[in-house]
Formats: C-alpha cells, structure tokens, sequence
C-alpha cells in the first residue's frame, strides 16, 4: 500500500510550550482519517506542518514523497488544503472566487472550473455572490477552491465547524465521494460524531497523540468495561451515588440519563443501591462505546 504521509517524532515548540509532541503516524493512499482533539490539543500545528508553513522543531515528515521541511514548494502544490479560516471575497460571485484560486494554480480552463463547482454540489450558483452564501455553501466553495487543481491528496482543517447538522451530514457524503475517486483525505475535527465517519481516527491532546486506529478497535481496546445506560431520577443524585460505586469507571450524564462505564458492576447491583437510596430507577440498559467514551478514556 502506498505511503502518502509519513511522520517520525514530529514536534514543534513555541518557547517553552510543546505545541506537538513527538507524534508518529503514517497515512496510505485513498484512506479517509480522522484527527480528533479539541481546540488547542495540536491538530492544525501538525497539518502547518505537514504543508511545510511551520518548520518541525525536532523530527521528521514526508508527504507523497517530499520532505515537508525541505521540499515545502513541491508539497503544496500537490496537496489541496481548507483551513478554519479560508479567504473567500465576499464582493465576488462562487464562479469568480474559483476562477481567481484557479489561476494561482495556473488552471484556466473554464470547463474545469465549472466541473469543479458541480463537484462540490453549486451547480446553478456560479453567479451567486459570496456573502449571501449561507456557511454550508461557503464551505462547499472553500472545498472547490482546495480541489480545483485535482490533487491527490487533501488537508481538511475542522471544515464543518459553524455549520448546521443537515450541511454537515451533506459535506461527508462529499468527502466520501472524493475518496472513492482516489483523492486522500485527512481530516481534523472535534466532533466526536464526524470522527465515527473516519476509516482510522487519530486522538490528538495536549500536542500528544494518544492512539490511532480504526474507531471500532478505538472502542474495543481502549473501553476496557461494560456500557451501561441508565434511566433514574432524580439525576443529579444517581450521578453522585454511582460515581462513589466501587467498580465505576466513570458515570456522565448523557441527555435524560446516566451513562456508566464499569468494570465489574452488575445491574442489578447498581439497580439495588439506587432504589435503596430512594431514587426511581425506569430502567437501566447495555450501550455501545463512543468515541467520546473512547477519548475520555485515553485524556484521563
């Protein structure tokens, strides 16, 4: 299988604070990972890197075959890229703002340009300026705007964030679109949901990279326990009863109910300790592992 990103103890430091720390992974052709950690953890420190915008402070990294720190030039104009905070003209019509990024990489062929746009699902709104685009829109443009030179490889800096559910769910059946054509995708994100989509998820936190795996070897390996949810009121006293019980794990709230993670708890055990301290106990049932579950697990 082909090697498109290779990375070896990459670190970068700002004066004191270790940004990314000594992180190693590799990513094959055609797969569709996922880089998951909150804001701050190193997720677009390492793709800064990757693009060769920031030299490593230690280690070492290549992408399709170039040396980021070395080879920086040949890397990004291979590689398409959206950042969080794409500049898009907002006084210029969809089919402008491609046609403008298009020829910074030298495309002016018209019909590639519209085919780009019917790519990423604007068809019918070539002429639609920038600022009455809806986020969603925007973003599919931002998109475009990183696939109009074909490349085979994509950087996707959190591209869904501020957008609604629907325009989420519609930005994924795209990316999955390209990667059935071939196109590479790596992916930051801090939806927890969105990482569920991923063929391998990486667990980034404090510069640290945790774990990397598919997200159901994530879930099988790292929660060790059982999955349990459970319906009793009131909630803030259950939470408190089950957290101090032996054999807990962790107990969160989870909407209506509790959800806990144990490693020898019985549910009826924990159904007689909670009926007994005089809660009212609906019923308590077997849940399946998160990767929330899964990234809580690992930052503790």
């Amino acid at each position: 299988m082909e090697t498109v990103i290779k990375v070896e103890n990459l670190t970068r430091k700002f004066g004191d604070f270790v940004a990314v720390d000594h992180i190693n992974f590799e990513v094959n052709a055609g797969e569709v990972v996922g880089y998951l950690g909150p804001n701050g953890s190193g997720k677009t420190t390492t793709i800064r890197m990757l693009l060769g915008l920031l030299a490593p402070s230690e280690g070492q990294a290549t992408v399709l075959g170039y040396d980021v720190h070395r080879q920086s030039e040949e890397v990004r104009a291979r590689v398409g890229y959206m950042s969080q905070k794409f500049a898009i003209y907002d006084d210029l019509t969809a089919l402008e703002n491609l046609t403008f990024y298009g020829g910074v990489y030298g495309i002016k062929d018209r019909a590639r340009i519209l085919h780009t746009l019917e790519l990423v699902g604007l068809k019918g709104h070539e002429q639609t300026l920038t600022r009455d685009m809806s986020t969603g829109w925007r973003q599919r443009l931002s998109l475009g705007i990183a696939l109009v030179h074909e490349p085979k490889l994509l950087f996707l800096d959190e591209p869904t964030s501020g957008v609604d559910p629907t325009a989420r769910r519609a930005f994924w059946d795209l990316i999955y679109e390209l990667a059935e054509n071939g196109v590479t995708i790596f992916v930051t994100t801090h939806y927890m949901d969105e990482a569920e989509y991923c063929e391998r998820v990486g667990v980034m936190r404090d510069g640290k990279l945790l774990a990397m795996d598919t997200p159901t070897n994530l879930k099988r390996t790292v929660i060790k326990g059982d999955v349990w949810e459970v319906f009793a009121h009131p909630l803030e006293q259950g939470l408190e009863i089950l957290h101090d019980m032996d054999g807990v794990e962790r107990v969160g709230l989870a909407g209506d109910h509790l959800r806990v993670i144990s490693s020898k708890v019985k549910k009826t055990a924990m159904q007689s300790l909670l009926s007994k301290a005089g809660l009212s106990v609906e019923k308590i049932e077997r849940g399946e592992p998160t990767l929330e579950d899964v990234f809580l697990a690992l930052a503790r």
